[in-house]
């Protein structure tokens, strides 16, 4: 089976964001869409092992801000490769906070505000399934879309995303290696430093993954 086939499938990028006991948290998400309009309802589709999916399935409530094409990529980097468990991923960027959950509004478009009102287990996702209770629009600048942060922002995807395919390699006499934290590949032969040579701050340019984060492929 081409699971390429699913990068054809039209997505959006979104950071989901709630507050859990006075800490906010928060995570980029690509797996969003409208489900009704009289009612409006969306579903959002987040990993069990995202810190988010928890904070979420406790507050019943999330906000949406929608990721534009100015985005900073650092601002991808610290909500897509980070857990809200170990850092304060709002603190380095502007955020406002709207029926006390925390909105990003640094290079976003809009934001919605969704309160849960069920959750499908689908093994290792949960469809979180909410009715919108408010909405704004920031600007009119053009939103990014999974494509746009692929093929021109050369974005990688997250393990725990559900649209995460894992590249295929292929067979070189050149030494490549893999980040488990984004799947970013470092590969020698396109390097002009080889990987055993880089220092050890040195830090995987998708994620900040440090080199004890890589595994030779």
């Amino acid at each position: 089976m081409d699971k390429t086939v699913l990068h054809d499938v039209s997505y959006g990028l979104y950071i989901v964001s709630t507050n859990l006991s006075g800490k906010n948290v928060g995570c980029v998400a690509n797996s969003f869409c409208q489900i009704t309009s009289s009612d409006l309802t969306v579903a959002l589709s987040l990993n069990k092992n995202n810190f988010t999916n928890i904070a979420i399935k406790k507050s019943k409530k999330f906000a949406l801000s929608i990721i534009s094409e100015e985005t900073n990529p650092e601002l991808i980097k610290t909500f897509g490769f980070q857990s809200s468990r170990d850092v304060d991923k709002f603190q380095n960027f502007e955020f406002d906070t709207i029926e006390d959950l925390p909105v990003v509004k640094e290079n976003t478009t809009g934001c919605m505000i969704c309160e849960v009102f069920n959750i499908v287990d689908t093994g290792t996702h949960d469809i979180f399934l909410a009715h919108v209770t408010d909405a704004e629009r920031f600007n009119s600048i053009t939103p990014m879309t999974y494509s746009y942060y692929h093929k021109v922002v050369k974005g990688k995807t997250s393990k725990n995303a559900p649209t995460y395919v894992e590249e295929e390699v292929s067979a070189t006499d050149s030494k490549k290696y893999r980040c488990l934290l984004c799947g970013y590949i470092y590969d020698d032969a396109k390097e002009s430093i080889p990987f055993a040579e880089l220092p050890d701050d040195w830090q995987c340019p998708i994620c900040g993954a440090t080199k004890s984060f890589f595994k030779e492929i």
